[in-house]
């Protein structure tokens, strides 16, 4: 009898689960992109937002909508502390998700998901495993969950990859939320300066993918 309830449970969890991610991926295909509908709808589900908002971005790697876009929203809805604790949540979510993606399904799979072409990605990451992932999460110009996708392809451990996700991502997700938390008092010094923030950050990833790109070149 007890075997028979557990599976039953199982099986309601595994449907509702299924309802959630199916209707979050629906949801990010079909929205329009700017942080105003992402406060809107997030915000709908009341104490549950920060679960909802996480989930969305976990899913992300697999709609490739705009994560900045979604970074900006939370920053927007949750202020700065929370916004950026809850967007390194999902991100790391959305990164491990990609990065076992690519690892169980395999290149073709991927380059059939994301239409991009990883093989440059992947030979660097080969080459200097943490390091290259590292400096990829510093410079936001470099897509995401594409980095996601393609490391996986490599050889790198999954530890590595994470401890250099967390640490890469530190200044692309405080810039962006700070944007988010900062646009309600747009005019206010703080939202100059987050926007003068964000100038900064453009320029150093200019600058820094130039410097990466040619020293890979050589």
């Amino acid at each position: 009898m007890n075997c028979q309830i557990n599976k039953i449970l199982k099986i309601l969890i595994s449907v509702i689960l299924i309802i959630i991610i199916g209707s979050t991926i629906y949801k990010l295909l079909n929205m329009n992109i700017n942080s105003k509908d992402i406060q809107a709808y997030v915000s709908s589900f009341g104490k549950l937002a920060p679960l909802v908002y996480i989930i969305m971005f976990a899913l992300v790697p697999l709609t490739l909508f705009p994560d900045s876009v979604l970074a900006i929203g939370g920053g927007l809805i949750f202020g700065l502390f929370k916004g950026y604790i809850y967007t390194l949540i999902g991100a790391l979510i959305g990164a491990s998700l990609s990065f076992y993606i690519s690892r169980k399904l395999g290149r073709n799979f991927v380059k059939k998901l994301t239409k991009e072409k990883l093989d440059g990605i992947e030979s660097m990451i080969n080459s200097k495993g943490f390091f290259v992932v590292l400096m990829l999460r510093l410079i936001p110009l470099f897509p995401f969950d594409i980095i996601s996708y393609g490391a996986g392809l490599t050889s790198i451990k999954y530890k590595d990859f994470l401890l250099a996700t967390i640490i890469g991502t530190i200044p692309g997700i405080l810039v962006f939320t700070n944007i988010g938390a900062q646009s309600v008092n747009i005019g206010s010094n703080g939202f100059y300066m987050s926007i003068m923030a964000l100038i900064l950050l453009v320029i150093a990833s200019i600058f820094l993918k130039n410097k990466f790109v040619s020293f890979y070149k050589k």
